[in-house]
């Protein structure tokens, strides 16, 4: 269906849609008519910058909305021992040994960059309801997968942590 957001995710984007028609609409608005006011609009480059910034923030409004109304809700809580939403793992990887740490988050949370992985992510799906020392299958595609060896969750981290700090 849509994305896959928590209620916590759900508050956040509510909160910025309001910021927007509220705080962000009434500026743009007043830019609007102040670049307007200065006369010709065939060279008011003021102008069509305002207009664009008004629509830019409209068509967010959009997006934010239409996401909201398509959105499936998850938990954001897992039992006890098991891998769920927001927790940071650590991981080892068969094939050389290698530990990395990630996060399991939405997807509109996602950012490789900062090793937070979406549940809907082929690592995140390996990853999530299983327990420490749990050996995990993560299959990339029909003809490739590989092997991770769970070493720590750790639930405690905030959703702004940065996962490094483990």
């Amino acid at each position: 269906m849509g994305e896959k957001l928590t209620q916590k995710d759900v508050e956040k984007i509510e909160q910025e849609i309001e910021h927007r028609k509220l705080v962000v609409r009434k500026e743009a608005i007043e830019a609007v008519k102040e670049a307007r006011a200065q006369g010709d609009l065939s060279e008011n480059f003021e102008y069509y910058a305002a207009k664009k910034h008004k629509n830019q923030n409209e068509s967010r409004i959009r997006y934010l909305e239409r996401m909201l109304k398509t959105a499936d809700i998850v938990a954001d809580t897992s039992k006890a021992g098991e891998v769920g939403m927001d927790d940071i793992v650590e991981v080892e990887f068969e094939e050389d040994g290698e530990v990395e740490k990630y996060k399991l988050v939405t997807s509109i949370r996602g950012n490789s960059l900062e090793n937070r992985v979406s549940i809907e992510s082929p690592i995140g799906k390996a990853l999530k309801g299983h327990k420490v020392g749990d050996r995990v299958e993560v299959k990339v595609n029909d003809h490739y997968s590989y092997y991770l060896k769970i070493r720590a969750i750790d639930k405690t981290g905030s959703e702004d942590e940065d996962i490094r700090g483990f």
